[in-house]
């Protein structure tokens, strides 16, 4: 971590770390969340339509709430996003963030996860997401792909078949 470290600057700095910070906020919170639908669908009177509609019911006020704390009280995001966002960036937003990572995503996960282990299934779903973003980043987002991160993505890939497979 020590050239890694020297090579960012103070403000950079921080704010790689916050965002590790919150990264792993989100893995903990995915992880123990995830536990607990496991258990609620495996009782097998909770389908897994059912468990994402309660899940995102019960998100959706607390996000609501946070939205408008960040743009209303912190100023922390555009609060005429709607307005300045181009159609491209709408339907991105919409269609690949809404449908795509929101709905659909969650319907295969909720999905899988009824039928299967969770200790195969959240492996397999939370590795290929980030290696799929990885080889979307190179390849259309113009993002850098070294040698260590083709070995890194091959590595975790390898973990993955060695942790789910028989």
């Amino acid at each position: 971590m020590g050239s890694t470290c020297g090579a960012l600057e103070g403000g950079r700095y921080k704010d790689v770390m916050q965002a590790v910070f919150l990264a792993v906020c989100a893995g903990l919170c995915w992880g123990i969340g995830e536990m607990f639908t496991k258990q609620v669908l495996h009782s097998k009177t909770v389908g897994p339509i059912t468990a994402i509609t309660i899940r995102s019911t019960v998100a959706l006020p607390v996000l609501w709430v946070a939205y408008f704390v960040a743009v209303r009280w912190m100023k922390a995001e555009p609060g005429d996003w709607w307005r300045a966002s181009s159609t491209g960036t709408l339907l991105k937003l919409g269609l690949g963030s809404g449908l795509v990572a929101g709905a659909a995503a969650m319907i295969f996960f909720y999905s899988a996860l009824s039928r299967g282990q969770i200790s195969v299934i959240k492996p397999i779903a939370f590795t290929l997401a980030p290696a799929c973003a990885v080889m979307l980043g190179w390849l259309v987002l113009g993002e850098p792909m070294s040698v260590r991160k083709g070995i890194a993505l091959a590595m975790i890939l390898g973990g993955v078949v060695l942790l789910t497979g028989k």
